[in-house]
């Protein structure tokens, strides 16, 4: 049997005579019995007899039917559920956050969902260059990164730079609204990231274009341990302006480090170059670039 056969069931059921049926069917009545007696030929049992004008279903017959119904709404439920996928209005958007994400994110999150409320989500927080790693995995099909980073594998969407400050306690002597690397290098500090990537990469490499030698005395990949080192004196730190904001309240002084440094974050929304995305992922881009 197939899934028109069961219509075709369910149509003589309901309707009660082969005529009916056909009429509702928009089919003639002699291809309609025959797939009647073909059906019940290969169930090997009688599914509806005759009394009067009428067909009445048999034990079998209910038994079919029951099952038909389901059968045929799954179906249905099915299709409707492929198609929207298809369209991006069902479906799980996948993505990877950078450890110090990007400022807004939860509002462009919260605009994405207004438009596809039906949309599950994951989403995983990691180091930029282990969130390419599970992009080429695919495990996520999104991520917002930390650069500068090798993406030759990926498609890059710039999404802003932004500027870096130099934080230290209260407990510390005040500044003019903006610092020189010069003027911080001899105090210790604590680097935000993990050595060798995103962030920590950028500002020791700020540092050695210009020929300074920081005193670094280590570094901290949880930022709300940083924040809390730096506010009792423990260091001082360089952080990228979307931490201010993320951890707003914390007893320190910050101080914009000067443009003319050139050390800027730069942050982009990534995936796999040659891979066709979801529409979920597709939709979550336009909304992104539209926000």
């Amino acid at each position: 049997m197939d899934i028109r056969q069961l219509r075709y069931f369910i149509a003589i059921v309901e309707e009660k005579k082969i005529s009916a049926a056909a009429k509702r069917l928009h089919i003639s009545q002699p291809p309609l019995s025959q797939q009647l007696k073909a059906m019940e030929t290969e169930l090997g049992s009688k599914l509806v007899e005759r009394s009067g004008k009428y067909l009445v279903v048999t034990e079998a017959g209910n038994a079919l039917y029951k099952n038909a119904l389901e059968i045929t709404q799954l179906m249905e439920e099915t299709k409707t559920e492929v198609m929207e996928v298809g369209k991006g209005i069902n479906g799980r958007l996948t993505i990877g956050v950078n450890t110090f994400s990007v400022n807004g994110l939860s509002h462009i999150l919260e605009q994405y969902q207004k438009q596809f409320p039906k949309i599950t989500y994951k989403i995983q927080q990691n180091e930029s260059s282990i969130l390419c790693q599970l992009i080429r995995d695919r495990i996520v099909e999104l991520a917002i990164i930390r650069m500068p980073l090798n993406l030759d594998d990926f498609s890059v969407l710039h999404l802003c730079n932004e500027p870096f400050y130099f934080i230290t306690s209260r407990k510390q002597t005040s500044f003019d609204q903006e610092v020189t690397l010069a003027e911080i290098q001899h105090y210790p500090l604590l680097i935000p990231s993990t050595e060798g990537l995103g962030v920590h990469y950028l500002i020791l490499e700020t540092f050695s274009r210009f020929k300074l030698h920081p005193n670094i005395v280590g570094e901290c990949s949880d930022i709300s341990l940083l924040m809390d080192l730096v506010t009792a004196d423990f260091a001082a730190s360089v952080i990228p302006e979307t931490l201010l904001h993320r951890f707003q309240g914390y007893p320190i002084n910050a101080y914009r480090i000067a443009s003319t440094t050139e050390l800027t974050g730069s942050v982009g929304l990534i995936w796999l170059k040659d891979h066709s995305l979801s529409k979920a992922a597709q939709n979550f881009i336009e909304v992104f670039q539209n926000v």
